[in-house]
């Protein structure tokens, strides 16, 4: 049931193999998702119809560089659902520092999720100026990026720049229609992956269809 390197169950529910998570806060729901008593620990069902990363996980994913004690800069957090899965993934000794530019979605993720995670690290940010994370410190271990730009590859990049280590990993999620309307997605992720072949090394692409259609995802290691 569990790898014992990044955290990550699957659990019987309602007599189907779920994905899960270890829940961080016992009795916690993020986004009503089923909560799971298997002896004396808490397991979360993870929907991948509702977490790009949760559908590039099913969609066979080969290394999930999110481990325990990781450190994640997270941009484009949204309301949270994916942090959450994360932030369980890293545990109390790892840290998410989590980006959104929306003070209205940044209001319903403190109040869903921040709260409750002594883990995550809000920051009501434009992801376009990562020098002015005033509350990121030290070097990151993975980059989640997650945001509906045409230029979300750039965007990557220099958070990337500014904050990944040395063979640290880039996870980007590929909105094809956030950048181009009129082309073919599969054509557009390996566009975007060009744009990576400077600083990083392409590890997979991955479709996120059927849970996410016209979505890939890219995960790359950072050259430094």
């Amino acid at each position: 049931m569990e790898n014992e390197e990044d955290n990550i169950f699957w659990v019987k529910i309602d007599g189907e193999k779920r994905l899960a998570t270890l829940n961080l806060v016992p009795g916690n729901q993020v986004y009503k998702e089923k909560l799971v008593k298997i002896k004396d620990e808490e397991f979360r069902a993870w929907d991948p119809y509702r977490s790009k990363l949760g559908s590039a996980i099913m969609n066979d994913l080969n290394i999930l560089p999110i481990v325990r004690k990781s450190r994640v800069l997270y941009l484009g957090v949204s309301t949270g659902t994916t942090a959450s899965h994360v932030s369980d993934i890293v545990g109390p000794n790892g840290i998410v520092f989590c980006v959104e530019h929306t003070s209205r979605v940044a209001r319903e993720f403190l109040d869903r999720v921040a709260s409750y995670r002594s883990n995550i690290v809000p920051i009501l940010q434009d992801a376009r100026n990562p020098k002015e994370y005033f509350s990121v410190y030290g070097t990151i271990d993975v980059v989640y990026v997650d945001i509906a730009q045409p230029d979300q590859t750039e965007i990557a990049i220099l958070n990337c720049k500014t904050y990944l280590k040395k063979d640290g990993y880039l996870m980007l999620v590929v909105k094809t229609r956030s950048i181009d309307v009129t082309k073919d997605p599969s054509e557009i992720t390996r566009n975007e992956a060009r744009k990576l072949k400077y600083d990083f090394v392409i590890i997979q692409e991955i479709n996120l269809a059927p849970y996410e259609k016209d979505h890939s995802m890219i995960i790359a290691k950072y050259l430094g």
